[in-house]
């Protein structure tokens, strides 16, 4: 049994093997590899959104296009040695989950085109030289917009009219990490907001930066600590903003579902099934530097009120009448 079958079956997420002996004779099948920081496992939902995305567009897995799947288990120094692994491989393209994993990926082959699933600021991390144009073998779906901080901002201040401390939870070596802090304090002093930053570099930091925004009495707080580390602990973290008394708006919805108060941003699983177009569109001849990064142009809102009742709270009505999904 070679890896890839057994991180397939192991993780469960193929309901169709990929078996060579489903592959017609003497048909070539492109390889496509996948990298991620994060465990596979935890991000099943946006790697079947990617499948699903493939189908869409008429790929049989095992007949039309195989994955070789490469994850980092959250150590990202792992992921330089999972991206030669699939240069060596000569995969005819690289998805990535995620800026982390882009980098290596990038900085491994030059030749290899590289389709981001997303990436907070691709352009401002020297992966693109622009949105329209990218050039060299980048291109893919980035989650930059320029109102997205404030929008998660306003949102609290509707909830707590009286806020007027406000936590940034983030990772400093997560090459994200500056373009939102920096996008959250311009939003912050426009809306007379004191921003508290508290850094989360691993996962034994979520306790503490927790005290220490209590400590320093925050009111409210904004998770935008790296995906690798926060994505495999969501319920942990979603508990931990609970017994802390401290409402906190995540990224994406999937964090909300696992008892966050609230999210706000792309819906990050459909940023994966379009990546699938990316990777139609390099399989039949289209070079990734000629083909635009797009920028997501639909963002939702998702509540619990579970969570909501058990920190105290009352939504207004107003924020609930723009909630995409609200979770009882």
């Amino acid at each position: 049994m070679d890896r890839r079958t057994w991180l397939v079956g192991s993780l469960g997420l193929f309901a169709t093997p990929l078996a060579a002996n489903a592959q017609p004779a003497g048909k070539r099948v492109p390889r496509i590899g996948y990298l991620d920081g994060a465990s596979l496992s935890a991000n099943s939902v946006r790697i079947e959104a990617l499948r699903q995305g493939l189908r869409e567009l008429g790929y049989v897995e095992g007949q039309d296009v195989a994955f070789e799947w490469r994850s980092a288990e959250g150590k990202a120094d792992r992921l330089p040695g999972l991206a030669a692994e699939l240069v060596r491989l000569k995969v005819d393209v690289i998805v990535t989950g995620g800026a982390g994993a882009t980098r290596p990926a990038k900085e491994a082959t030059s030749t290899i085109p590289i389709v981001m699933a997303q990436d907070s600021d691709p352009v401002g991390s020297g992966f693109v030289a622009s949105l329209a144009r990218p050039g060299g073998n980048v291109t893919g779906l980035s989650t930059l917009h320029p109102t997205i901080s404030g929008k998660r901002l306003e949102i609290l201040r509707e909830v707590l009219p009286r806020l007027s401390r406000v936590a940034f939870f983030g990772t400093s070596s997560w090459v994200g990490n500056a373009q939102g802090l920096r996008e959250t304090e311009l939003a912050a002093a426009a809306l007379g907001l004191k921003l508290q930053y508290l850094d989360v570099a691993d996962p034994k930091d979520f306790e503490i930066a927790f005290q220490a925004a209590g400590k320093r009495q925050a009111e409210a707080a904004l998770m935008f600590v790296w995906n690798p580390i926060l994505n495999p602990r969501r319920k942990q973290v979603a508990e931990l903003a609970v017994r802390s008394r401290l409402p906190t708006v995540f990224r994406e919805r999937e964090h909300v579902q696992a008892g966050g108060l609230m999210a706000y941003g792309p819906n990050i699983p459909d940023l994966f099934r379009r990546a699938a177009t990316y990777v139609d569109r390099i399989l039949k001849g289209a070079k990734p530097g000629d083909l635009p990064v797009e920028q997501p142009t639909k963002f939702e809102l998702v509540i619990n009120l579970k969570t909501a009742k058990a920190l105290g709270l009352t939504i207004p009505q107003s924020v609930l009448l723009r909630a995409d999904e609200i979770i009882e």
